[in-house]
């Protein structure tokens, strides 16, 4: 069976017309997809390793890959491991599913550390150093173009931690149907992406990038999808 590939387009129309024809809610999907991303952290879990001390850091911007990030800290809390979230955002710009998940997450016992428009290497530096496993929630699949500051200089760093990067739907920096780097482009061990693999995600040099690629189901109907390719 040929593997299903999805441009960036493509995606945003099967999410609208999961939402809008099949009555699917955008907060269900984007539930689905951070549980799945959980998921697979958990299994990287070590069989010996005591999951509280697991440190799972999650690193968000403002869209809807930050709300999957949101998701993800709050998966992981309720399966007994201790993620810290780090925002590059003011709350109030968060809009649709991303700020409703932001406002759940504030109410459980997750860590919260606010860095807004800001780069400070030295209280990153601290927050990481203990990382057991990255996940980047900063950009996703809508990005184009150099990552603006102070993503470029936050990526960099991120790359530069000892532990590995996990890319929630596209390593950012790495454009989604062309695959083509960014100067500031992460580096993932593994990236979950969803619905569909992406065209840039398979293009040629994008693997340093990328790492081991898994396609997560988030819950929409296959006829969803069907539909969509066949407006192309």
């Amino acid at each position: 069976m040929d593997q299903l590939i999805l441009t960036r387009e493509q995606v945003r129309r099967v999410d609208r017309r999961a939402i809008e024809h099949y009555g699917i809610p955008g907060l269900v999907l984007m539930e689905n997809a951070g549980r799945g991303v959980a998921d697979k952290i958990e299994a990287c879990l070590p069989g010996n390793q005591d999951r509280r001390y697991f440190r799972v850091v999650v690193c968000c911007g403002k869209g809807n890959n930050a709300g999957d990030g949101f998701v993800i800290a709050r998966h992981l809390d309720l399966r007994g491991f201790r993620p810290r979230v780090l925002l590059w955002a003011d709350p109030a710009e968060l809009r649709g599913d991303a700020a409703v998940n932001y406002g759940i997450l504030c109410k459980t016992d997750v860590p919260i550390e606010f860095f807004g428009a800001e780069h400070n290497a030295e209280r990153l530096e601290h927050l990481i150093s203990d990382a057991s496993w990255i996940v980047d929630a900063l950009l996703g699949t809508g990005a184009k173009g150099e990552p603006r500051p102070p993503f470029d200089r936050v990526i960099r760093q991120l790359n530069a931690a000892p532990a590995p990067i996990l890319a929630v739907d596209i390593p950012s920096g790495l454009d989604c149907d062309t695959g083509e780097p960014a100067g500031s482009t992460v580096h993932a061990e593994l990236t979950c992406t969803f619905v569909a693999a992406k065209p840039g995600l398979l293009a040629a040099g994008a693997k340093p990038f990328t790492g081991r690629i898994d396609v997560l189901d988030i819950g929409a109907p296959h006829r969803v999808i069907d539909d969509v390719l066949a407006e192309y």
